[in-house]
């Protein structure tokens, strides 16, 4: 990518200064709005600007890595801001099926010994980066808020080795009380031993999200996904007595087979299990790209109308159910952390998706794994190499040669990307972005510097998507599903650069 200068912005008529940030860097002092309006399904809009965008859990987007010079890594971990607290990502990539809509970075496996050989490189890992971090002052360790192992199938894991990496993690970092903390785990209902979810929440673990997908056999079929809704409900039911905060069931719309009625049964079943959050994403057959996909037929494929039938029936459903819309494709009920965290203005979004935990910096673990680490001038995003023997073979050259880590990739953010970050992110999480907080922030006049976009969103003022004034940028109820159409218009890279590379927004 190219380098931008940190005190000043080319090409553009006002500097734009770092002005120190708030807890929550995408907190606006105005608050959400959110909490008071519902997204408006229109069919003829969405089709208007139904196109494809990413899903921003960065900014810039990652296909804005580049080749990470070597030491840099080191440097990044040793001058990371010690005050700021840690998200802790785990990627576990074993799973024991393919799941054929998968686009995950996944390993299909049945050898036990698999996730014992991966535990070893993890500890690995963790202990190289561990004696990198500075604590800070008076402290034995390193403050963790949140941890999220993902995959794959993080239950590949045995209960044992699970202990395992928990009791490790203790040595390494001091972690919030569990009542504080945010603790969560990936969980595919069909690959839970007997006792895995009572030794998981015994560690500590508070929140879990069950990958569902339907519950229409046929569909399960066509994606090789089988299980029953007695199943689903049974894990649900055990993890709601075992007293887990918050359980999130994630479901897909666009598979093979599906129709509007179908899946508005799996809607209607899901909701009497009453989950506290759902994740509803909208399935890109992209076959080319993702080898697993090339076993779904495109004419099993329910066609774009019978989509958007079906986005519209959902949201409709969930929201009469009593479920807030979060954004890009999450819903919560009003009482769980993630719906009171937008409603407080204070909900964040990352590589892990929406979060409450903006404060902290993200240090992944593991093959693909990505980061998130600031230091008092810039924000890194990292990530590991893709590739697990690669990946395997960074963790045992570390061992001889410490200058050597796994981030085989960078993106170094400029003023000028965490500008525009602020706004995205503001837009995606809060639906507004208060032209004052701008100012205050970055030390630039909004309305003069991005002129511009101002003027390209005029069409959706038209159509009733935003509302603008002097004041800011309000995202209004037609436009909620396609805040990311709103939010790419302050991406500088998508037009110059990747405009064709990612799947529609709806």
């Amino acid at each position: 990518m190219t380098e931008h200068s940190e005190n000043s912005m080319n090409e553009q008529p006002t500097t734009v200064r770092p002005v120190m940030q708030p807890d929550n860097p995408y907190a606006s002092t105005r608050g959400s709005i959110t909490s008071k309006q519902l997204p408006a399904f229109d069919e003829a809009i969405i089709n208007k600007y139904n196109r494809s965008g990413p899903r921003y859990t960065s900014y810039p987007t990652a296909l804005e890595f580049s080749p990470i010079p070597q030491g840099l890594e080191t440097q990044i971990l040793q001058n990371r801001e010690t005050r700021a607290p840690l998200s802790l990502y785990f990627h576990i990539p074993f799973c024991r099926h393919l799941c054929y809509y998968c686009a995950c970075n996944k390993i299909i496996t049945k050898k036990n010994s698999d996730s014992g050989d991966y535990l070893q490189y993890l500890i690995a890992e963790i202990k190289h980066k561990r004696r990198l971090l500075a604590t800070p002052e008076g402290k034995k360790n390193p403050l963790v808020k949140q941890l999220h192992l993902g995959g794959g199938t993080p239950t590949f894991l045995s209960d044992k080795e699970m202990v395992q990496l928990w009791e490790f993690l203790q040595t390494q970092f001091d972690f919030l009380p569990e009542e504080e903390g945010d603790y969560s785990i990936e969980i595919d209902p069909r690959e839970l031993g007997d006792e895995t979810l009572k030794v998981l929440r015994n560690l500590g673990f508070n929140r879990v999200s069950l990958g569902v997908q339907d519950l229409d056999e046929k569909v399960q079929i066509a994606v090789n996904r089988i299980h029953s809704a007695e199943l689903i409900e049974n894990v649900l039911n055990e993890a709601r007595e075992l007293g887990f905060h918050s359980i999130n069931i994630d479901l897909i719309y666009g598979l093979p087979h599906q129709t509007p009625d179908t899946l508005n049964k799996t809607v209607h079943r899901i909701i009497e299990m009453a989950p506290d959050r759902l994740s509803i994403f909208n399935y890109a057959h992209l076959p080319e790209r993702f080898k697993a996909q090339r076993q779904i037929k495109d004419e099993d494929l329910p066609d774009p109308a019978a989509k958007l039938t079906m986005l519209g029936s959902t949201i409709n459903t969930l929201t009469d159910a009593g479920y807030q819309y979060i954004g890009i494709d999450h819903f919560a009920k009003p009482d769980d952390e993630l719906a009171i965290a937008q409603r407080e203005g204070k909900l964040h979004r990352n590589f892990q998706g929406y979060t409450i935990m903006g404060d902290c910096d993200l240090l992944g673990f593991g093959v693909s794994s990505i980061s998130q680490i600031a230091n008092a001038s810039t924000r890194y995003i990292l990530q590991n190499d893709t590739d697990l023997q690669a990946y395997q073979a960074n963790i045992e050259a570390a061992k001889s040669n410490p200058v050597i880590m796994p981030a085989v990739k960078v993106i170094k953010t400029s003023i000028k990307d965490r500008l525009r970050e602020y706004v995205i992110m503001n837009l995606l999480c809060h639906d507004y972005i208060d032209f004052r907080d701008v100012n205050q922030k970055f030390g630039i006049d909004a309305i003069t510097y991005f002129i511009d976009e101002i003027e390209q969103l005029g069409e959706m003022q038209e159509d009733k998507l935003i509302d603008m004034d002097a004041a800011g940028i309000r995202v209004l109820p037609k436009g909620r599903l396609l805040g990311r159409n709103v939010a790419m218009v302050f991406d500088e890279y998508l037009e110059k650069k990747h405009k064709n590379r990612f799947s529609k927004v709806i």
